[in-house]
């Protein structure tokens, strides 16, 4: 039940992936500021999914950045 795939993923060029990152940031901002409120989230197990796969785009973000560097170091 992931928001995205992992092999979703591996195909995203990096204007995808931030893009992506983007929106669930708002999402999870919309769920931390419903919890501020003391309203319930319609869904609450979604927000532990979004933490997760933004998790994993900025851990593909990442891995993309220091294999740019090794690259360029090599």
């Amino acid at each position: 039940m992931a928001i995205i795939k992992k092999s979703e993923l591996k195909q995203m060029k990096e204007p995808q992936l931030k893009e992506k990152l983007l929106d669930l940031k708002k999402e999870m901002m919309k769920f931390n500021s419903q919890r501020a409120v003391g309203t319930t989230p319609e869904n609450p197990g979604r927000i532990k999914e979004i933490k997760r796969t933004i998790a994993r785009i900025l851990t593909k973000l990442n891995q993309k950045e220091t294999m740019e560097v090794v690259k360029k170091n090599g």
